[in-house]
């Protein structure tokens, strides 16, 4: 069966409950920020195309209130940290530098490209999005961190535009990840019920609606493989296209158009440039249809294009690998199955297959019979990005919660 998300609302109670045993005091602030999985347009976003993502309901939650110093006191109670899960620093910017624990730097970056002084706090951070599966833990942390700070000083980005990319610095600076735009633009603008189309290239977004979904479901398949994507094979396929675009005498891959490959076919440009190039056209538009369907409530066609997309990824990008193959291989045997590709970089981490709710079970199985590793299921409709929470627990919250512990 697939793995259970926990309640939105027991993960806060949780975290509330962890900042009172931990700090002996009661938390004045509570915020949340989800996961994503990328529904379709993989690597568009370096080629300033479109990408479209959704938020999860697996999220990250950080509790805590001010302390009246220049430091902040954070514990993360994540699974994924055994070693320092406890860190203490100042809030000064001019104080603040990348080191260990390595979770922190995200948290530091944050601190550091907030606009205002960021005053001395305690706080926990609870999390359930899967750290290493591709669905971005590192951006719902930056972005829960940006919006509890937003909470703790009453200082509110007026645009949702400057908090993702504040939260997208905060990675390059602090963290060393070269990252694109996708994931704190979702994290920070998922709304439920809702995919986001986002131009990569002016970062315009449009909320596309999924009214319909509910005869759906999105099945998310770790494969608990880590990525195997080297960032020399990462550089190796986006130089690829940028010298693509270089030779066509366009700026980027998405002014480019499917005759244009012949022209490089002429210029004698290697193979793997022109399949480099041909994913990235045939995907950007991909993106554009899929998301034309989603507004006609068009699932079947919606799946079609998942599909295609991954053969592109495996065949033009090849960043698959034989475990993403054998997931969606697997997973598109089960009639009820519209369509499943991977999602994310490749060479590891999840799939994502749209799937009718009386076949969801099917799936599952099938995957773990064909499967040799053993994977993980999550099962998700899109959820609503970044959010204040109440710091409100009623006694029986309190009661369950010591129970439990």
């Amino acid at each position: 069966m697939a793995a259970l998300i926990p309640d939105v609302n027991d993960v806060r109670v949780n975290a509330l409950f962890s900042f009172s045993k931990e700090f002996g005091q009661d938390a004045t602030v509570c915020v949340c920020a989800p996961g994503r999985v990328n529904l379709i347009g993989e690597h568009t976003d370096y080629n300033e195309g479109y990408v479209l993502p959704m938020a999860l309901p697996m999220i990250t939650v950080i509790a805590g209130k001010s302390n009246n110093t220049t430091k902040c006191k954070i514990i993360s109670l994540s699974d994924a940290i055994s070693l320092e899960r406890d860190v203490e620093f100042s809030t000064s910017k001019e104080d603040l530098k990348a080191g260990e624990p390595k979770w922190a730097n995200y948290v530091k970056g944050c601190i550091a490209n907030f606009p205002c002084t960021v005053p001395g706090f305690d706080a926990v951070i609870l999390s359930t999005v899967p750290v290493g599966a591709g669905l971005s833990s590192s951006a719902a942390l930056e972005v829960a961190t940006y919006t509890f700070l937003e909470k703790l000083t009453g200082r509110v980005s007026k645009k949702q535009e400057e908090k993702a990319l504040a939260c997208q610095r905060a990675e390059h600076e602090f963290a060393g990840v070269p990252c694109g735009i996708m994931d704190q633009f979702i994290s920070v603008m998922g709304q439920e019920d809702h995919a986001l189309l986002l131009d990569c290239r002016d970062l315009s977004t449009k909320q596309i609606p999924m009214y319909d979904i509910n005869e759906f479901l999105f099945l998310i398949t770790n494969s608990n493989t880590p990525h195997k994507l080297s960032s020399s094979a990462y550089c190796e396929r986006r130089d690829a296209c940028y010298e693509a675009a270089k030779v066509l005498g366009k700026k980027s891959l998405r002014e480019a158009t499917l005759d244009d490959l012949q022209v490089l076919e002429i210029q004698k440009m290697p193979e793997y440039v022109v399949k480099r190039a041909r994913h990235v056209i045939t995907e950007i538009q991909r993106t554009v249809d899929a998301a034309a369907a989603l507004e006609k409530d068009d699932f079947t066609k919606f799946g079609e294009l998942m599909n295609q997309s991954h053969d592109s990824l495996q065949k033009d990008y090849e960043v698959s690998s034989v475990e993403l193959d054998t997931l969606v291989s697997s997973a598109r045997e089960v009639k009820g199955v519209l369509g499943s590709r991977l999602t994310g970089a490749g060479f590891g981490g999840c799939t994502v297959t749209l799937v009718r709710k009386d076949a969801v079970n099917e799936v599952i199985d099938v995957i773990k019979k064909r499967y040799p590793g053993k994977a993980t299921f999550y099962i998700a409709k899109p959820a609503g990005g970044a959010r204040y929470m109440s710091t409100d627990i009623a006694k029986s919250d309190f009661d369950s919660d010591i129970e439990n512990a």
